[in-house]
């Protein structure tokens, strides 16, 4: 997973041997490698191993499961980095936003450390994006479902990740909110040049068929 004179490096590279958990082998013998931009999606029934494969690549894999590989970002293996190092960022379908801080203030908890003025313009820029502006000081419960997405997303993105992990990031949301924040999530993915993998249950989801992992049953 070294950077070469003729071509970048896949902005993720995944080799793996084996994910294990007590009950059995949960996925062998499976790799990626996603270029900027790529969108790769993983689907399978409950206990294949979709959401514990998005755990080793961000190193959050629950105690007792064994993962065998290597992790690379843009060139460099991140697998026995910390969590905080890797530049891999997760996007689930909680949104998980502080209810004690405005919306502002959990973007602006996620922006990396540096002067203050580029940390408060960055967060700006953001709201912006998601077209929560109007939204920038309220308190999270206030929120629409939709709102509270799109500023989930605002925060996953501002901490700088190369590549996003999302877990059924859409599932709990109406139709019409779905097109919009799969729209909203994939023009930000190429416009940025991260790479990116989704584990979801809906094929509408999908954003690249031709970038697609279907996982089968638990082996024992």
């Amino acid at each position: 997973m070294t950077d070469t004179a003729t071509a970048a490096p896949p902005v993720l590279q995944l080799q793996l041997r084996l994910l294990r958990a007590p009950s059995g082998v949960l996925l062998q013998d499976f790799a990626l490698a996603l270029p900027a931009g790529a969108i790769h999606t993983v689907m399978g029934p409950s206990g294949s191993g979709k959401s514990s494969l998005l755990a080793a690549l961000c190193g959050t894999l629950e105690p007792g499961i064994r993962f065998e590989g290597q992790v690379g970002v843009d060139g460099m293996r991140v697998d026995a980095w910390p969590i905080q190092r890797r530049r891999i960022g997760l996007l689930l379908q909680d949104d998980l936003l502080f209810a004690h801080m405005t919306v502002r203030e959990n973007l602006l908890f996620a922006v990396p450390a540096g002067p203050q003025a580029q940390r408060t313009q960055a967060v700006q820029l953001a709201l912006d994006e998601v077209e929560l502006l109007p939204w920038a000081d309220a308190d999270p419960a206030t929120l629409s479902g939709g709102q509270r997405a799109r500023a989930a997303l605002a925060r996953a993105l501002l901490a700088q990740p190369r590549v996003l992990l999302l877990d059924e990031p859409f599932s709990k949301l109406d139709a019409p909110l779905r097109q919009r924040m799969r729209d909203l999530v994939w023009g930000a993915v190429r416009r940025r040049g991260l790479a990116a993998v989704l584990v979801t249950h809906d094929v509408a989801d999908m954003a690249d068929a031709q970038r697609l992992s279907m996982l089968g049953a638990p082996q024992a």
